[in-house]
C-alpha cells in the first residue's frame, strides 16, 4: 500500500470524499461501484468492484475454448484491466490496465473489427507494441458495459473477419447474460 499524504474527515452522514487526483489516476468515475474491505489492523480498503471479475475463472475457460476454436489469441477484460487471456503470454496481459482506445470502444458499445490492410491500430493494454485488437466486442449486462472480448492480432496475423466477429459477439453476449442471472 502506498501513502498519498492526503487526509480527509468523515462528514456527519458518514461520507468521505476521494480526491479528484486519485479518482483520475485510478479511473474512478461518478457512479462506479466500490467494494469495501477491512483487515485486522483496522484498515479500510476501497477497491473498484468488477462484476465480471466474479466470473474470472469462467472467463478464463471461455477464452481458452475460444482460442482453440478460432486459432487466435483472446483476452477478456473488465472496464479497467485484463481478467483472462489465452493464446498469448499471460504475464504480458493479466491484470494490466487497458488502453484508452479500448476503453473508448467499450464506452461507445460498438463492435470493432480490424480490416485487412487497415492502418488503425488499437492497443489492448497501455504500452503494448506487439499485439493489437483484431476484434473488440463490449460485454453488456443490464444495459451497462462491464468489459470486452478481444481477439488479438499481431503484425503477421491481422486477418479478422465475420467469423471472428460473430464468435466474439457470442462470447460477449453469453458472459453478459451470466451476470444478469
Amino acid at each position: 500500500m502506498k501513502a498519498t499524504g492526503i487526509v480527509r474527515r468523515i462528514d456527519d452522514l458518514g461520507r468521505v470524499v476521494i480526491p479528484k487526483e486519485i479518482r483520475r489516476t485510478m479511473r474512478i468515475r461518478e457512479g462506479d461501484p466500490l467494494e469495501i474491505f477491512t483487515d485486522k489492523e483496522g484498515e479500510v480498503i476501497l477497491k473498484k468492484y468488477s462484476p465480471i471479475g466474479e466470473l474470472s475463472d469462467f472467463a478464463a475457460q471461455y477464452a481458452d475454448t475460444l482460442a482453440k476454436t478460432s486459432g487466435h489469441a483472446i483476452c477478456i477484460t473488465d472496464k479497467d484491466s485484463v481478467i483472462a487471456v489465452s493464446g498469448a503470454p499471460k504475464k504480458d496481459f493479466m491484470e494490466k490496465k487497458i488502453s484508452e482506445d479500448l476503453e473508448k470502444i467499450m464506452q461507445e458499445k460498438s463492435t470493432f473489427t480490424l480490416k485487412p490492410g487497415e492502418d488503425r491500430r488499437i492497443s489492448v493494454i497501455e504500452d503494448d507494441n506487439k499485439y493489437s485488437a483484431g476484434v473488440v466486442v463490449p460485454i453488456i449486462s443490464e444495459g451497462d458495459t462491464i468489459g470486452s472480448v478481444v481477439f488479438l492480432a499481431t503484425d503477421e496475423n491481422v486477418r479478422m473477419g465475420e467469423v471472428e466477429s460473430k464468435l466474439a459477439q457470442s462470447a460477449a453476449g453469453f458472459l453478459g447474460k451470466q451476470l444478469e442471472q
